[in-house]
């Protein structure tokens, strides 16, 4: 395993053999149910530029409480058993102020058998709803984009006509009510071998938003919180109606090439990830893994397909949290959840903002977003002071539930400190 000394910055179930359980269906995140899970063991553009917008840049938040130091032998144990769960590969990145450190374990490729290496790209899943979130609050900067008004009114036709109003704010943090996804477009992903039958099938946002067309309603819209992809799906689709340009291409234009994430990108049509990269694997219902890192991502598109590093979703995350991509007053509703009486569906409280997510481990209260992918689970946190920010990314060969033992150990190693 390769790791670099912490150092002070500046002022689940069996994983051995494939799941017997059928795989989940499409569009229902595992990463939810993690978060969830945390939450119970404890020429820039307008929004870039803050003159541009006639609003000031968010104020550094107030220092919250001391986060425990790094204890660099967790972070190495959490990663180094890749038989509890399986996976083939993970890497962790710690940053803020109260201490960094760097760590992988496993290879980026079975065949070559070669290490991972920090500028190794992978599929970071439902992170891409951060960098969606971020481009509709700057739009909603710009007054281009009301957040309280339906997204009916800037996408006419799409939703059927008797569905209520639902508002880009109820889109955002997953009290839309959409109803669940139905019809004979929706594959069957019961076993690893069908999932990767259906890895070259291609969708359009349309065909997505036709799943949820078959009522009826979860809930009505703003009363309940329920984490659900197509939300995302048409919040891309109201960005490309505003600016006339696709979702990737304003995400380029405002984020990536501003921040100079060079690592990043949005995929669109292409299902193969080019240069240096970590390679996702699947096991077969006989144990056997299949490389499953070609895959079109059309089928997540605006709620989950982009690619990027550990060092990028630091530096996102660092200049989102810094006021350096919204304004005060947008930036704050990432930090906003729905109010006191609209609860999970479960019956838990809200976790979703507008963008974000939050999870409180061992008294440490992170805000960012997980991410997954077939092959591949990730998350980029921070607390909102940035004291500590957490980038992580491992491969799992299962898509189940196992996953969550990497995830409490990394989680745990981060929040708990030395003894």
């Amino acid at each position: 395993m390769n790791s670099s000394s912490a150092t002070p910055s500046s002022p689940d179930f069996s994983a051995s053999r494939a799941s017997s359980k059928p795989f989940r269906r499409r569009r229902v995140i595992a990463g939810a149910a993690l978060a969830g899970s945390l939450l119970l063991t404890a020429g820039a553009p307008a929004a870039l530029a803050a003159a541009d917008t006639g609003a000031a840049a968010a104020p550094a938040p107030a220092r919250g409480p001391a986060v425990p130091p790094l204890d660099t032998q967790a972070l190495r144990a959490a990663i180094a058993h890749l038989d509890d769960p399986q996976a083939t590969a993970a890497q962790v990145r710690v940053e803020g102020s109260a201490g960094r450190w760097y760590g992988t374990s496993g290879v980026a490729d079975l065949r070559t058998k070669r290490p991972v290496r920090q500028e190794d790209t992978f599929r970071i899943g439902s992170i891409t709803k951060v960098f969606v979130a971020t481009v509709v609050l700057q739009l909603a900067a710009e007054h281009k984009v009301d957040l309280d008004a339906p997204v009916q009114r800037y996408l006419p036709g799409v939703l059927p006509a008797g569905f209520p109003p639902i508002t880009i704010t109820q889109l955002l943090n997953h009290t839309s009510g959409l109803p669940a996804e139905s019809g004979p477009d929706v594959p069957d992903l019961s076993t690893p071998e069908k999932v990767l039958q259906h890895r070259y099938d291609r969708w359009t946002p349309r065909r997505l938003v036709s799943l949820v067309s078959h009522g009826p309603m979860r809930f009505e819209p703003g009363t309940k919180q329920e984490y659900r992809g197509i939300n995302y799906v048409l919040a891309a689709m109201v960005v490309e109606k505003v600016t006339g340009r696709s979702y990737g291409e304003e995400i380029g234009r405002r984020i990536l090439r501003p921040l100079h994430l060079t690592r990043t990108s949005v995929p669109g049509n292409d299902p193969t990830i080019h240069g240096p990269h970590v390679h996702g694997y699947l096991a077969m219902s006989d144990g056997t893994l299949r490389d499953a890192t070609e895959y079109d991502q059309t089928e997540a598109w605006g709620e989950g397909e982009m690619i990027s590093t550990t060092g990028d979703l630091d530096r996102f995350l660092s200049a989102l949290f810094s006021g350096r991509l919204l304004p005060a007053a947008q930036l704050e509703r990432m930090f906003t959840l729905p109010p006191e009486n609209v609860r999970m569906t479960d019956g838990g409280p809200a976790r979703y903002s507008a963008g974000l997510q939050t999870v409180t481990v061992n008294g440490v209260t992170f805000w960012g977003k997980t991410g997954e992918r077939y092959g591949y689970n990730s998350a980029m946190v921070a607390t909102r002071d940035q004291q500590r920010r957490l980038v992580y990314s491992f491969n799992p060969t299962h898509r189940d539930q196992t996953q969550m033992k990497m995830t409490l150990r990394i989680a745990d190693a981060v929040t708990k400190g030395k003894d």
